[in-house]
């Protein structure tokens, strides 16, 4: 700085970022970020002089230093680098906004204020019209006196903004192209909306025979942790076996990836499955990189199972996709479902004042919902917001439902078994051990379990009235039973084909039958417990509002509490079973050795 070298600091910068920064907090960086600094090395080669990382983790506050005799054309392309590096991860990377380019100057006056006076008197256009909606919504009494005079001044000086003001605080009524009821019928008749099993969950949600206290299993259901012998251990025996199953091709892995990861992106709307979150040597690789090389190195079929929200996206990568054909319609949450979450369920007190604000906002809310029909369908929204998932259960059956498990048996009638688990369960792959050990118990579903850690949150495995079988946490009639399970889920299970095509009342020769298929899925569906939640859901016409929607999902889990489907439970390491739903998970999940472990399995 002292010598006003700045190509020799934009190199230091640079140095600093791929070396301590990243050694010390590997998340500093991010594919995005590296993108657009390969990009830049390619376009400007020795006039790009370096990165600098601003404010905070990268893909925020980036700086690109340039050869001044390049910074005009810099100005130019860094636009367009940007958008088309933002174009090509839409789906995988979590866009706050369109990136922005700054063309920072030096500002001789420093921070300055201009005095106005009289009818000048006034700040921005903009200003007004972000700030006086919410002033003319009160009464003017309330108003003081400066307000009520400054707004004066401003409808005497800006009458021409009058429509744009009630544009702000009124929203125009939809164009008569813009018909959201229409989209909205598409949309679900595309995705393969069930009108009649959805007017039977309407009518048993309006009548109380499920919503969120009915989640609970009865106050006298009798849970307990298992004992040692409903969890198995592997041995080389099983380890044999399972490897002359796999070279016989008797097996094919099913990737669930129905979900936008919204725990892992806090809320963004991106597909998890692609996101880039971790390097691996000297590459990015997204969750489906990972899952699709463990497949390839165990010389398996791979499918991957998507909702509606997902499919598109996955299927452009080229893998092999179950497309989701389920889909869910929000309705108008019941008096008894909103009284049961804020007044039994464990709710934040508020001090005395905030207190009062929040029970009023609540009465409101009641109000709404008589006034609007409890249980009723919820349309009044852009479409995208109406609809929701309804659950990993049918991601499986989807594969009944759109014919993808019968195009695997016909391209290999040698197959017998399905490991099926999660997009983010890393350690998860397919084991010869573990596939003997499903093949010579004999059972119809073999389930994964590892031992329960403190923020291993919901339900696991457990002995419901004598029974082992995986139990929900929103099912607990009390949170406190979760804390005595020593085993929790990992989400991965090994199915014997013709077991789960016999307890849906089909075999192999029936999956040609559409008719047949198409009504056995929806009919075993009515035999799986559909939980109530509720969600915010924002509703934006000119300001935004937040309501209260009721929704239901089916648990894949639920299986195992079915009569003629046996299960079996088998203990695994807790690298193999743990799934990363949080980004704060990843520093611990690199300390331990996971990341390495999972780097092994995909030869990076």
């Amino acid at each position: 700085m002292r010598e006003g070298d700045i190509q020799r600091l934009a190199g230091l910068t640079q140095a600093n970022y791929d070396g301590p920064i990243q050694t010390i907090i590997p998340w500093a960086g991010n594919a995005y970020t590296e993108a657009l600094i390969a990009e830049c090395r390619r376009q400007f080669a020795e006039r790009f002089w370096g990165f600098w990382m601003l404010g905070g983790m990268s893909g925020g506050g980036m700086g690109f230093v340039f050869d001044p005799q390049a910074k005009a054309l810099a100005l130019e392309r860094m636009p367009e680098i940007l958008a088309t590096a933002k174009q090509t991860m839409q789906a995988s990377f979590p866009f706050g906004v369109e990136p922005v380019v700054y063309d920072f100057a030096v500002n001789e006056q420093g921070t300055f204020a201009e005095l106005r006076t009289g009818q000048d008197a006034l700040l921005s256009v903009p200003y007004y019209l972000l700030r006086a909606p919410a002033d003319l919504r009160k009464e003017t009494r309330l108003l003081p006196a400066e307000r009520r005079a400054e707004l004066t001044r401003f409808a005497r000086t800006h009458r021409d903004q009058t429509e744009a003001l009630f544009d702000c605080m009124i929203p125009r009524e939809p164009d008569a192209g813009w018909d959201t009821e229409t989209r909205l019928r598409s949309l679900l008749a595309e995705k393969g909306f069930d009108a009649a099993a959805h007017e039977q969950l309407r009518a048993d949600y309006r009548a109380g025979r499920i919503g969120l206290a009915q989640n609970r299993l009865p106050v006298n259901t009798l849970i307990e942790d298992v004992r040692p012998e409903h969890a198995a251990s592997l041995s080389t025996e099983h380890e044999r076996f399972g490897r002359q199953a796999l070279e016989a091709g008797k097996l094919a892995m099913i990737t669930m990836a129905g979900g936008l990861g919204s725990r892992w992106t806090k809320g963004a709307g991106v597909v998890k499955a692609l996101h880039p979150f971790h390097r691996f040597g000297d590459r990015y690789c997204s969750f489906l990189d990972v899952q699709r090389e463990k497949a390839c190195r165990a010389g398996v079929p791979h499918v991957v199972t998507t909702s509606y929200l997902t499919s598109g996206p996955i299927a452009r990568t080229g893998v092999r996709v179950s497309e989701g054909r389920s889909i869910g319609l929000r309705m108008i949450p019941t008096v008894a479902d909103l009284r049961y979450l804020w007044e039994v369920l464990p709710q934040q007190q508020l001090d005395a004042q905030k207190q009062k604000a929040r029970e009023s906002g609540r009465a409101g809310l009641l109000q709404w919902v008589r006034q609007m029909g409890e249980a009723s369908n919820y349309v009044e929204n852009i479409p995208s917001q109406c609809v929701h998932p309804v659950g990993y259960w049918y991601e499986l059956p989807n594969l009944l439902s759109n014919g993808t498990l019968r195009e695997l048996l016909e391209e290999r009638p040698a197959l017998e078994c399905l490991f099926l688990h999660n997009i983010d369960t890393l350690g998860a792959a397919p084991s010869a051990a573990l596939l003997g050990w499903h093949m010579a118990s004999g059972v119809a579903m073999t389930v994964e379990v590892i031992g329960r850690q403190y923020d291993d949150h919901g339900g696991g495995l457990a002995l419901v009235n004598g029974r082992p079988r995986l139990v929900e946490g929103l099912c607990l009639p009390d949170e406190r039973v979760e804390f005595g399970l020593r085993f929790y889920n990992t989400g991965s299970y090994w199915i014997t084909i013709d077991a789960l095509l016999g307890v849906f009342g089909l075999t192999r020769s029936s999956l040609s039958d559409v008719g047949r298929v198409q009504a056995a899925v929806p009919r075993m569906a009515q035999r799986m417990p559909s939980y109530i939640t509720i969600k915010e859901v924002k509703k934006r016409w000119g300001q935004e509002d937040v309501f209260p929607m009721a929704q239901f999902e089916r648990l894949w889990g639920n299986m195992t509490a079915l009569d003629h489907f046996a299960c079996g439970y088998v203990e695994v390491p807790q690298r193999r079973g743990q799934q990363l739903k949080d980004v704060a998970q990843l520093d611990p999940w690199v300390r331990d050795g996971s990341a390495a472990e999972v780097g092994e399995m995909i030869g990076a």
